[in-house]
């Protein structure tokens, strides 16, 4: 992961997202300042970790980096904003939050949200960006959380399972069930089901 040096002393922020496609829930943006006095082995894209790996990274990130912010943007937002909206205000708000001020960010994606230092969009930046893998990892550790939680106070929709991607289990559970309150009324399988009722 090079080929993106601003110099020793620069205060870079990585920027990642998790949980754009699910049918239910917040969107979760996690921004990292790495310390590069304390390097971190084996950062990479968290989608290509194991559950374990990814966890025990999250909690060395955490551990390690010089700052580091999670927040999110809620399914109201979402439905009110729509998706690719309610992403960049978690992102924004997940820079804000961060204890040390970054000079430069690092977004992944191919668009940057508003932000009050210098930003650069980096296409598939999880898997170049260090910073930006380390976001991605504690983003997405955070939202699996969420879901699991979700899964114990209703274990009918097996979010534990598909963390709340629209897979068969989904669907059919939703269709059965009905949607949650924390469920997103624009995402068309949902809205669907709302039109029929």
């Amino acid at each position: 992961m090079d080929g993106f040096d601003f110099g020793k002393g620069k205060r870079v922020a990585g920027v990642d997202e998790v949980g754009r496609g699910p049918l239910i829930g917040n969107v979760v943006a996690a921004a990292v300042i790495l310390d590069p006095s304390k390097p971190i082995v084996g950062l990479a894209d968290s989608k290509k970790l194991s559950e374990k790996r990814r966890e025990s990274l999250d909690l060395e990130i955490r551990e390690k980096a010089l700052a580091w912010c999670v927040a999110s943007a809620s399914p109201v937002e979402i439905d009110e904003l729509n998706i690719l909206h309610a992403t960049m205000l978690a992102m924004q708000r997940a820079v804000e939050g961060l204890d040390v001020t970054p000079e430069f960010a690092f977004i992944d994606g191919n668009r940057c949200p508003q932000l009050l230092c210098p930003s650069e969009a980096v296409v598939k930046g999880d898997s170049k960006v260090a910073e930006i893998s380390a976001a991605s990892i504690i983003a997405k550790v955070a939202r699996d959380k969420e879901m699991q939680e979700l899964d114990v106070l209703h274990p009918e929709y097996g979010f534990a399972k598909h963390k709340g991607y629209p897979t068969v289990l989904h669907l059919e559970a939703l269709k059965k069930h009905g949607p949650l309150v924390q469920h997103r009324r624009s995402f068309k399988p949902v809205r669907q089901l709302l039109e029929e009722n």
